[in-house]
């Protein structure tokens, strides 16, 4: 899934540009039929994670999620012929980048949906932006407060408190499940800031990179996922194709098609597809799952992704340094 910091106004470092001598090659699909399709994909990720719970511990869920969305990935750049990074430094930066945007999140969404619906925690990533401005404030002497983006932080946590139904005293909600629901949100924004200070400029491409930074994270739930948990004693058809779904297009195809976007019509654009996320994803547990709606559920959503967008608002453009791309147009779930 997954809304990031302050949209930029150019394409991530290493995003090939158009050549002078002859336009760039116009796209078989539309962008605004991409636009949807990865609206869809991010919105339905929360299902296929509560479906695949269904038959898989968590740490194995995400380790399948990565695994095939790595395999993507590298699919992808052995077509383009994209070289891996190689500097030491890089892959120690981006092993922590792993941890944050990808091993960390990841995890926690899966434990979280254990026990609290995969619409609250569709709703919860919608989030990532008000953690990210916060931050921002604090980690990044670029961006500076406006009164719009304090109010729009303000409003944005307002719609939290609307959805979690603090006036009842969080009644009948799983506090544990949507704590790591939120970490898992918080973890973006971590990763994102981390990257804009360590990996600016370093000449690879968005995919080399997120390409390199999905395998690194795999390896570390490699190691993680046989320390916590046991082979499952089948292979439950739905929760296996939930989860092979889950990596291939709902991390590997879907980071695909990002990029694509960020490159014709911009990141101020292409993030965009975060405040449709959480209304997808709602739509699809409710529908589809079965999952309880009350009012204060799409009440709260509404807030929270008018929040958003006003913490992302500048009062005029501006260029802000550049990054690595590696997710930083919008937050995965």
């Amino acid at each position: 899934m997954s809304a990031p910091p302050a949209p930029r106004t150019v394409p991530p470092p290493g995003t090939p540009l158009p050549a002078t001598t002859a336009p760039a090659p116009r796209p078989a699909v539309d962008w605004r039929i991409r636009f949807v399709a990865l609206s869809l994909i991010w919105g339905f990720s929360f299902l296929l994670i509560k479906v695949g719970t269904d038959g898989y511990a968590p740490f194995q869920v995400t380790f399948g999620r990565l695994l095939f969305g790595t395999a993507v990935l590298a699919v992808a750049m052995a077509v383009r012929r994209e070289r891996l990074p190689r500097s030491g430094r890089t892959w120690g930066h981006l092993f922590v980048a792993a941890f944050f945007l990808n091993a960390l999140p990841f995890s926690l969404f899966a434990y979280a949906e254990l026990t609290i619906p995969s619409t609250l925690a569709g709703i919860c990533n919608a989030t990532s932006p008000l953690w990210g401005m916060a931050l921002s404030l604090v980690a990044l002497s670029e961006d500076r407060p406006t009164r719009r983006r304090v109010a729009g932080l303000g409003l944005g946590f307002i719609g939290v408190l609307t959805v979690l139904g603090a006036w009842q005293g969080f009644s009948g909600l799983d506090l544990s499940g949507t704590a790591m629901a939120l970490l898992a949100s918080l973890s973006y924004p971590i990763g994102w800031i981390y990257l804009r200070r360590t990996l600016s400029g370093t000449g690879s491409s968005a995919l080399a990179m997120t390409g390199s930074q999905l395998f690194l994270a795999t390896l570390q739930l490699a190691v993680v996922t046989p320390l916590f948990t046991s082979l499952p004693d089948s292979v439950p058809l739905l929760p296996t194709l939930s989860v092979i779904a889950l990596g291939a297009l709902g991390t590997g195809l879907a980071l695909l098609i990002q990029y694509g976007l960020v490159t014709e019509i911009g990141p101020t654009t292409a993030q965009m597809v975060t405040y449709f996320i959480p209304v997808i994803a709602t739509a699809a547990g409710v529908a589809l799952l079965d999952e309880p709606l009350s009012w204060n559920t799409p009440v709260g959503a509404l807030i929270v992704l008018v929040g958003a967008a006003l913490t992302q608002s500048r009062a005029r453009a501006r260029p802000v340094p550049s990054s690595t791309g590696s997710g930083e147009t919008a937050a995965q779930p």
